[in-house]
This record gives C-alpha cells, sequence and structure tokens, in this order.
C-alpha cells in the first residue's frame, strides 16, 4: 500500500478538490500524486510567505530592521497618513497586526493602494491585535521598492526564485505595476514544494543559504495571538505570513482554495498541496494529518 493511499482515497470520497499532493522527507521526494494536470496555479495567501523570505533577506542585507516604522519610507504619505500610523513597523505588517482591523477592497484599482493604507482609520493601536490584511503584505512589497529599487519580483529573481531554480515565474501586479505580494503568484505543485523545503532547512536549498537561519526561526516562532479564528487550523498563532498548525512544531504557507505547504519540523519533512476547495480547504489539512502522518 501506498503513502497516499488514504489520502487519495479521502480526496475522492470527500470531494477535496485537491490537484495535485507532494511529500519531500529526509532530503528526498518520498511520494506525489496528481488528479490533474500539472499546471502552474494561483498561490493565493501562501504568495505572502515568498513575501516573506524577501523581508528576511532584504533585513540581511542591511536594507532596514523590522523594527523600523513604514510610514518612514513614505514621508509623501505623512500629512494625510491617519494619527497613529506612524506606530506601524515592518514587523507589525508581517505578522497581520497593524491596528486597521477592516479592509475595504472597493478602491482597490483605482487609488494607489499604499495612499490606502496609510490613510486607513486605526481601531487598535499598531501591534495590539492581528486583523488578516491583504494590504500589509502588499506594503511589504513597497517597502523592497523603497529600499531596493526594484518591485518584489524583480528583487527576489536572483535572490530566491534562481536559488529554488524556479524559471520565469508569473506575479501579477496592482495597476501601478507593484509586485501584489499578498497573492497572485503562479507555480506548480512541486515549484511550491521548494520555498517550504528552503524553510524546513533553515534557510538553504541545494547547499545555498538564501535567507538567515535566524529569520527563519522568528518567521515560524514569533507569533501573534489568533485564538479569537474560528478553526482549530488558525487558532493556534500567526507568524511572519504564516499559520501555526496543529500538530507540534509545524507550520503553513496558506493560500485560498487549498494551497498549502506545510512544514514538519518533527518529521524532517514538507507536504505541499494544491487544490480548488470552495468549501473549506482547511479539510485538505486534517486528510494530511490523518492519512499521512501516521505513515510517515
Amino acid at each position: 500500500m501506498s503513502l497516499l493511499s488514504d489520502f487519495r482515497l479521502s480526496v475522492i470520497e470527500k470531494n477535496l478538490g485537491v490537484y495535485g499532493i507532494h511529500v519531500y522527507q529526509n532530503k528526498k521526494v518520498l511520494a506525489e500524486h496528481r488528479f490533474r494536470s500539472n499546471d502552474r496555479e494561483n498561490l493565493y495567501s501562501a504568495s505572502k510567505t515568498f513575501a516573506s523570505v524577501g523581508i528576511g533577506i532584504a533585513e540581511s542585507e542591511g536594507r532596514f530592521k523590522l523594527s523600523d516604522y513604514v510610514l518612514d519610507f513614505f514621508p509623501e504619505y505623512k500629512n494625510i497618513a491617519y494619527t497613529g500610523s506612524e506606530k506601524i513597523t515592518i514587523k507589525n505588517l508581517l505578522q497581520m497586526s497593524s491596528g486597521h482591523m477592516f479592509e475595504d477592497y472597493s478602491q482597490y484599482n483605482s487609488i494607489d493602494r499604499a495612499e490606502i493604507f496609510f490613510v486607513s482609520e486605526m481601531r487598535k493601536e499598531a501591534g495590539s491585535a492581528f486583523y488578516y490584511e491583504n494590504l500589509c503584505t502588499y506594503m511589504l512589497g513597497r517597502i523592497i521598492e523603497k529600499a531596493s529599487g526594484k518591485t518584489m519580483l524583480d528583487y527576489l529573481k536572483p535572490r530566491l526564485f534562481d536559488k529554488l531554480e524556479i524559471v520565469n515565474p508569473q506575479w501579477n501586479t496592482c495597476q501601478l505595476g507593484h509586485t501584489s505580494c499578498s497573492g497572485g503568484l503562479y507555480l506548480n505543485t512541486e515549484e511550491f514544494s521548494r520555498i517550504g523545503i528552503m524553510l524546513l532547512q533553515n534557510g538553504i536549498y541545494k547547499d545555498k543559504q538564501i535567507v538567515s537561519a535566524d529569520y527563519v526561526k522568528r518567521l515560524h516562532s514569533e507569533l501573534v495571538d489568533t485564538a479569537s479564528k474560528d478553526d482549530a487550523e488558525t487558532k493556534g498563532g500567526y507568524g511572519y505570513q504564516v499559520w501555526k498548525c496543529t500538530p507540534p512544531n509545524t507550520y503553513r504557507a496558506d493560500g485560498m482554495y487549498g494551497q498549502l505547504c506545510v512544514v514538519l519540523s518533527d518529521y524532517d519533512a514538507v507536504i505541499t498541496a494544491t487544490a480548488h476547495n470552495e468549501i473549506e480547504h482547511k479539510d485538505i489539512l486534517r486528510a494530511i494529518w490523518s492519512d499521512i502522518l501516521p505513515n510517515l
């Protein structure tokens, strides 16, 4: 019986909508299975984890500190910024704790999203509460542009994508040409797995140090409280654009409809799935826990 037999049955019986599953353990691919063609898919919010790695790389290059204030990079918005937004740090963006506590998408394609970010009402003090806000991740890309002169995609091509051997990655932009960062990166299942493998190996992929081991550690250990969320898989805390999972020492990149790259430190494993599940994509995680983990 193969490692994925039970999981494949669950996908069919529970209509989980999985496109592909990829299991890596102890420095090798253990198993993979396709339920449909191996196309590049929109990773949706799993794109956020790639943006986080970009911040970690720029930090180690000395371009900024995570304690730096976001507004200091954008003097052009200081006169209109909502009172309190001057206290939002890069770390607050990473941890989704801007203090806005709401997001209005209606003007995204007509006004510069950086302006929308700064004029948004501060409903809590920066850093005091979790609220999942796509603009937080978008602003990480804008900071990279201010610090490097390059979009997040162009900045990451030589520093991340080339080293992960991902050729010609496509990443959507806003109407002004800035990398979306919060979504819109297109990769296939196996390409997606490579960021998890790199994180599992403390920032190293094929003997190349891509991001510092220290940043990788902070990425999944410095968590904000998400106990108010409604699912066990989102209640455990949020790190630097990753979610803590229910199994110990496990965290994930997570995108809408089931784009999942799960780093399982205790198993020396990474399990990656792409999918289109419009009902409850965290059921894919639960199938991974019940059907794959006991056999690793």
